[in-house]
């Protein structure tokens, strides 16, 4: 598995969405990484494989994963043909009360499935929504603005519906360990506590050798790489909404702020004062 020893935020919006279509044909090398907003992600071409908190999916074209703020993950690109896809970024808070929309997004924060896989006759309609809402979006016609937000508003809308309709996980799509599985959530759930390796073998009943081993093994970090990336998280959430660095460093669980300012430093290069507010800071 690999070794990524620094996990960092990458990406900065300012605007409610923005839409990618992107297109490789060269290796990527992609470190794990999280965003501070929701992403969509839709393969068009190539073979691609998605880690996203201890769990691999398997994409196919026209797959749907969604990747919520703060969640740890990476794509793993096989290049021998071309990797073409459609990116989209969201805001965490929608305007002109539409926030019901996102409801896709605490569906997979409370343990539902990321990934559809709509049947075929489905596919044409969100194809067009997608290309519809491209064309906008590029556009500088009167009302293009309006005409995007209406397209992106739609395909939230089918996404949403499509959760709801699911029975489950996609069968063959999803690989994961249901120990480190149960270790991610007590973690994410259980940030101010305990969360030593020796601590977290009796929640799951491994021993701390075998906890260590079998979580880098699975994630790609070592076991205080995760927690250290997931409390600082936490933090700069806090410092967006205009917290103290020291409540922001407590709440997160960290045991003295010395050690969160040194471990934020090491990740963000910068001081908590120069996190910058909103949705648009790029750390």
């Amino acid at each position: 598995m690999y070794d990524h020893t620094e996990v960092g935020s990458r990406g900065y919006l300012t605007e409610e969405f923005r839409l990618f279509h992107l297109r490789d044909q060269k290796q990527l090398q992609l470190d794990y990484h999280y965003h501070p907003f929701d992403k969509i992600v839709i393969p068009l071409s190539g073979q691609v494989t998605y880690l996203v908190e201890g769990c691999t999916y398997y994409l196919r074209p026209w797959d749907i994963l969604l990747v919520g703020r703060g969640e740890i993950h990476r794509p793993a690109v096989d290049l021998s043909e071309p990797y073409e896809r459609m990116v989209l970024w969201l805001r965490p808070r929608l305007e002109d009360g539409s926030q019901e929309l996102l409801d896709c997004f605490q569906r997979i924060r409370a343990g539902g499935p990321r990934l559809l896989r709509p049947e075929p006759e489905a596919r044409p309609g969100y194809m067009s929504l997608l290309h519809d809402l491209e064309q906008a979006q590029h556009s500088r016609d009167f009302g293009h603005q309006v005409l995007a937000r209406t397209y992106f508003l739609q395909l939230l809308v089918f996404l949403n519906r499509q959760l709801r309709a699911a029975s489950g996980h996609t069968p063959g799509a999803v690989l994961q360990d249901p120990k480190i599985q149960q270790v991610l959530d007590y973690i994410n759930a259980h940030l101010s506590a305990d969360l030593s390796a020796a601590a977290l073998s009796q929640v799951v009943y491994l021993s701390r050798y075998h906890l260590m081993r079998r979580f880098k093994a699975v994630t790609g970090q070592t076991l205080h790489q995760y927690v250290v990336q997931k409390r600082l998280i936490r933090a700069v959430e806090q410092l967006q909404a205009g917290g103290p660095a020291a409540q922001a460093s407590q709440q997160a669980g960290f045991g003295s702020y010395p050690a969160f300012l040194r471990a934020f430093r090491q990740t963000y290069h910068a001081l908590p004062s120069q996190l910058k507010g909103g949705q648009g800071t790029s750390i």
